[in-house]
């Protein structure tokens, strides 16, 4: 039985190169995608068996494309495939409902495992992808009920975060200063009462900030 897949990826080399991949599986592309407003319409159009999906992308966050497609088919099987081995992504794929994460510099054999895994509707997640972000999922879920005192700068800066962007890189697009960034980073983690980046993003998704 052919499994069709929908693969998201802004960077047409690695689109190709992953038609290439799976050419010999039981895996059909049915459709592609550059940008998550084309992922939402071919999700709609094509119904996939499951999704492969990048998380930077012009033009739209994968993650947050995630949390739309599970909002009206939770059931949907969805892997992200990621240059980045960022925690913070890791941390929200798990919170948001991804079937698993792979690096793009993984062996084809690791991505070809984790779609068949989520074909089957079984995990792609490994035992140290999980232990990484156990810390961060386990902060109280009571905490989000608290209303707390961000100012509209920190909200930002928390967004920005939780995104998976470096103090240098929300700086860049906040046109603030580094050491500012750092300064509002504190005091967040401290308002939420968190001990890191990941827990805060973690914190910021259960808020629907992200």
């Amino acid at each position: 039985m052919t499994k069709n897949l929908l693969i998201v990826d802004d960077h047409e080399v690695i689109r190709i190169g992953l038609r290439m991949m799976l050419e010999d599986t039981d895996m059909k592309i049915v459709g592609e995608a550059a940008s998550t407003a084309e992922a939402l319409s071919q999700v709609e159009k094509l119904s996939p068996d499951a999704i492969l999906m990048d998380i930077r992308m012009e033009g739209g966050d994968g993650l947050n494309a995630l949390g739309r497609i599970k909002l009206d088919h939770a059931e949907l099987p969805i892997v992200l495939y990621s240059a980045y081995d960022n925690p913070t992504y890791i941390a929200r794929a798990v919170a948001l409902g991804a079937a698993g994460f792979v690096l793009k510099s993984a062996p084809r054999e690791r991505l070809i495992d984790a779609l068949q895994l989520a074909f089957a509707g079984e995990s792609a997640w490994t035992r140290e992808e999980l232990r990484r972000v156990t810390g961060a999922l386990a902060t109280p879920r009571l905490s989000t009920d608290i209303e707390v005192p961000l100012t509209q700068r920190e909200s930002e800066v928390l967004r920005q975060m939780a995104l998976g962007l470096t103090n240098k890189e929300i700086a860049k697009m906040l046109g603030i200063s580094y050491e500012t960034v750092k300064e509002h980073v504190q005091h967040i983690l401290r308002k939420i009462g968190v001990s890191d980046r990941t827990q805060a993003a973690v914190w910021a998704v259960r808020k629907n900030l992200v």
